[in-house]
């Protein structure tokens, strides 16, 4: 009895170890479809999907996600009445008061608004390294039930200049906007 048990359980392992297709060669077809992709778009940024399961070699499928190119941006040219006219600004009905710094102008260019005043300031302290007049700005009314703290970077008086140094903030801050002190 225990010998036909023995070689019944051998055989069914046997048949389980059989059966089982390696998927080695799946995967190094997938790899190997995913490199000549990389080298003929370097650019672009490739991912192997990869089937799980017991799939036949012709079910493997690879997909080339592309990352989407930003357009080339333009420099606004602030002397131009009608670009400077159309650069979006933002008011304030409670208006802002400056915690450390200079006074505000009527036009700012604000590079970081947060609720904490410590990484404000920590900001600002960079931006002044960086050789910036930038100061530290307490919205008076909460927002959203928040108070919040704008770094100035810059402050002038007329919006051309504003619209100027907000557009070469740009390149490290990328949400750099204008705010109308009223």
């Amino acid at each position: 009895m225990k010998k036909i048990f023995i070689a019944v359980l051998g055989l069914t392992a046997a048949f389980a170890l059989t059966s089982c297709k390696s998927q080695e060669s799946a995967y190094r077809k997938a790899y190997l479809q995913a490199q000549a992709n990389q080298q003929q778009a370097p650019t672009n940024t490739t991912s192997v999907a990869v089937p799980t399961g017991n799939y036949d070699d012709e079910d493997v499928s690879v997909t080339p996600v592309t990352t989407p190119t930003q357009p080339a941006t333009t420099r606004v040219n602030p002397s131009t009445s009608a670009e400077v006219d159309a650069a979006p600004v933002r008011t304030y009905d409670g208006g802002h008061s400056v915690v450390s710094g200079s006074q505000l102008k009527a036009y700012s260019v604000v590079v970081g608004s947060f609720t904490v005043q410590t990484n404000a300031e920590g900001l600002c302290q960079q931006l002044r390294n960086a050789g910036y007049d930038a100061r530290v700005a307490k919205a008076n009314t909460p927002i959203n039930g928040q108070t919040w703290y704008r770094v100035v970077a810059s402050s002038y008086d007329s919006k051309a200049s504003a619209v100027q140094s907000r557009n070469e903030l740009k390149s490290r801050y990328a949400d750099a906007w204008l705010l109308y002190n009223k």
